[in-house]
């Protein structure tokens, strides 16, 4: 199985989805497309590591539902005890940076402030996802939850995303006060 295939197992793991939702779950943390996803959804249900239960819609065909088996859940701790991959990183702009003496000052400044303006927009979508958690079901009500409650991994992931997010904002201000404004 490829690592799309356990990032989906892994989404199962916590609930069950249809192919669409999972599509729109997985994109923060692996850009898939709808074209990727389908195939490999028929591949596990095929091989018996997922199911799905068909939910009737009006005016649209079936939905499919899919949840996770035992054989998945199986092929999950299995692979968390896999080495993992390099973390890969594809940012257009940092390749932009790295030629930053080319390019005229304005657009460099317009190009970080636009960062910028993405990755407050950013914050505020991980802000409202830590605050979702926070209301869900079975969240502790001091405290944070156990390495063992099924909410653990996501609150892990929604506090890096906002830890990175710091990083970067602050690091795009800095880049932008060694960029005078042009005379």
């Amino acid at each position: 199985m490829n690592t799309l295939s356990y990032g989906l197992l892994s989404l199962l793991a916590q609930s069950s989805y249809s192919g669409y939702d999972l599509m729109l779950r997985i994109q923060p943390f692996w850009p898939a497309k709808h074209s990727q996803i389908y195939p490999l959804l028929a591949k596990l249900e095929q091989e018996d590591y997922i199911r799905f239960e068909l939910v009737p819609q009006r005016d649209k065909p079936d939905k499919k539902v899919y949840s996770l088996t035992g054989k998945g859940q199986e092929a999950l701790k299995d692979w968390f005890d896999q080495p993992t991959a390099e973390p890969a990183l594809r940012d257009e702009m940092m390749l932009k940076v790295f030629c930053m003496s080319y390019a005229d000052r304005e657009s460099a400044r317009k190009m970080l402030a636009d960062r910028l303006a993405y990755h407050k927009e950013q914050r505020r979508k991980y802000e409202h996802k830590l605050a979702e958690l926070k209301e869900r079901e079975g969240w502790p009500e001091a405290g944070l939850p156990a390495p063992s409650h099924p909410l653990f991994g996501a609150y892990l992931l929604t506090r890096k995303a906002i830890m990175s997010n710091e990083t970067n904002t602050e690091w795009c201000k800095w880049v932008l006060s060694l960029l005078p404004e042009a005379d």
